[in-house]
């Protein structure tokens, strides 16, 4: 870089509306940087859209958690190291393929497209109860996160009710400033009440995804309870809390421009190209697509070599300006399609689909049946998640 001082890794996202001063003196290198990380060694940082896409679709670099070097940006390393069985997201070829061959049928266009009534239903009930309320409320509370966790909820099989029990946990798991055995014993607590929701479905199959999964590999012969468990821990955690950000920080948007508000009121076939600009624009899972090299690789100009620790930075390739013209702009109208939200390549978010239709539902709806929402306070007040792993708001008071 062309300070003297070594950037470090993660970086606090003060503002929803600009990236981190470091995060654009990164990206005005010519390629990869150096950062120190919290284990007291370094990673690259890969800040380009070109070179982001490269990584992410490389098969030299591994998402193996598991091996060294693995650039972990919290303390104390891998928080799911004691699962017997890894997730997908740190799986690599030839045991990636299959794991995610077996559950992609759930999340297809079509699949999708028979679970919009279901949360067309839920996003109505709860503004119901928002209306209910009176003429304020916490939209965080009340829409934003109980709307994805109770689909997620449904299509896995899991109890609504227990619900606090897991959004709290994954709170701690997210929070980046959270320590290392506290870390753990959430991830353990979760895993714990996973299997036996699992030992129970085993017993009693349901038709839901957990059991639709315990049919079919048992059919298969090769079902495996502790492999189930940690697809429904990846799928619980991933499924409620980035779409819940998400459907935050989009309000605001919108809330915030009013002019481009305007456009997706009068023609609601505006708003998946809007929620495409959102998803670019905030970027709110900018750091978890990391990988580890696994032979020497040159990317972008540097000279990566095996061992070595790879971060890539979403958030400055989803704002790079050789690819998206004034990037600093929020363009609802943009339609970038060509990001990088939800990564790219073999382990591309398999829940893309469901995050569109949520978003594009609870959107549309709650432009047509509160139409003078607004915030009931200034962004400058809002509480910003700066400590997270990913981004988003504490709370959101709206009135009407």
């Amino acid at each position: 870089m062309t300070t003297t001082e070594q950037p470090r890794m993660p970086v606090a996202r003060t503002c929803p509306f600009a990236q981190p001063e470091q995060y654009t003196r990164m990206s005005e290198e010519q390629g990869p940087v150096r950062a120190a990380i919290p284990n007291g060694k370094q990673a690259w940082v890969v800040t380009r859209h070109e070179d982001a896409r490269s990584v992410l679709n490389d098969r030299r670099f591994s998402s193996d958690r598991l091996k060294p070097g693995f650039p972990f940006l919290v303390e104390g390393g891998n928080p799911f190291r004691r699962n017997p069985k890894p997730s997908m997201i740190s799986m690599d070829a030839p045991d990636h393929g299959p794991t995610r061959k077996a559950v992609v049928g759930e999340f297809t266009v079509k699949r999708i497209t028979s679970l919009r009534p279901r949360i067309q239903e839920i996003t109505d009930s709860l503004i119901d109860d928002m209306l209910a309320a009176g003429g304020e409320a916490d939209l965080v509370e009340m829409l934003s996160l109980p709307l994805p966790s109770l689909v997620i909820c449904e299509l896995l099989g899991v109890p609504y009710a227990d619900h606090e029990f897991f959004q709290g946990n994954t709170k701690m798991l997210v929070k980046q400033s959270t320590g290392e055995y506290e870390r753990l014993a959430a991830s353990d607590r979760l895993r714990d009440y996973l299997g036996d929701l699992v030992t129970a479905k085993e017993a009693a199959p349901g038709d839901d995804l957990l059991g639709r999964q315990i049919v079919k590999a048992r059919a298969e012969g090769t079902f495996d309870h502790d492999a189930l468990v940690s697809m429904a821990f990846l799928l619980l955690l991933a499924g409620h809390e980035t779409t819940a950000n998400m459907i935050s920080l989009g309000t605001l948007a919108l809330l915030e421009n009013p002019d481009q508000r305007a456009k997706i009121e009068a023609d609601p076939g505006r708003t998946l190209d809007a929620i495409e600009e959102m998803l670019r624009y905030f970027t709110v899972v900018d750091t978890v697509t990391s990988r580890v090299a696994t032979e020497d690789v040159e990317v972008g100009g540097a000279a990566i070599s095996a061992g070595d620790g790879v971060i890539v930075l979403g958030y400055t390739a989803n704002w790079d300006p050789a690819v998206f013209e004034a990037p600093e702009r929020l363009d609802l109208e943009r339609g970038a399609r060509h990001h990088v939200a939800f990564g790219f390549g073999p382990h591309q978010c398999l829940g893309q689909n469901l995050a569109r239709a949520e978003l594009q539902i609870v959107f549309d709806t709650l432009l047509r049946r509160i139409p003078t929402l607004k915030l009931a306070t200034s962004v400058e007040e809002l509480p910003f998640k700066t400590d997270s792993a990913v981004y988003g708001v504490h709370r959101l008071p709206v009135t009407w």
